[in-house]
């Protein structure tokens, strides 16, 4: 009798959550970059170190999520003396705020192959509630994500002090992903 039980238990627990399917990230095929232009000219650096974990549904993209931490500290500007300015207290004070966090709080269909995403982006301690699209194909076996969110670095207090002069470094980023995920 108790293995009956047991059986069906297990049997509900699973179909309850057949649909919805936690997809892990291949960081080979998967990128996170900040663009923005300092004294005019574009600057794109990449961030080396980022989790993603997506619970997604395709049939019922509502029932989806996703949560994305990137290590401040790993931002690559192309070179060392830049990558280790950008940790300090006038930028991502890394010490004191190792990540910056993405929760999403709705995921929506959007048309074949796009999704409108909202949710939670927190930087350097400053919290704002965000809306971007995002598109998702398959690609050699995987779920593909793709998207850019447009941010005000100012409102998340990155670039204090005399940093804070958009002439030298604009205000506006967008943060450019690709999360490449599997079963």
């Amino acid at each position: 009798m108790k293995t009956i039980k047991g059986l069906l238990l297990a049997s509900l627990f699973a179909t309850a959550f057949a649909g919805a399917a936690v997809l892990k990230t291949d960081p080979a095929k998967s990128s996170v970059t900040a663009t923005f232009k300092q004294m005019g000219v574009p600057v794109e650096a990449k961030f080396k170190q980022f989790t993603a974990h997506i619970d997604y549904d395709a049939a019922k993209p509502a029932a989806s999520k996703a949560t994305v931490e990137i290590q401040t500290a790993s931002l690559d500007l192309g070179d060392p003396d830049y990558n280790k300015e950008v940790t300090k207290k006038e930028w991502f004070n890394t010490a004191q705020f190792p990540k910056a966090s993405f929760v999403s709080s709705s995921i929506a269909a959007a048309g074949a192959g796009k999704l409108n995403v909202s949710g939670k982006l927190t930087i350097k301690g400053r919290s704002a509630d965000v809306r971007f699209p995002l598109t998702v194909k398959t690609e050699a076996g995987k779920q593909v994500f793709e998207g850019q969110l447009p941010i005000k670095r100012l409102a998340f207090n990155i670039g204090e002090d005399e940093w804070k002069d958009t002439s030298m470094v604009a205000d506006e980023v967008v943060i450019k992903f690709r999360v490449a995920a599997a079963q």
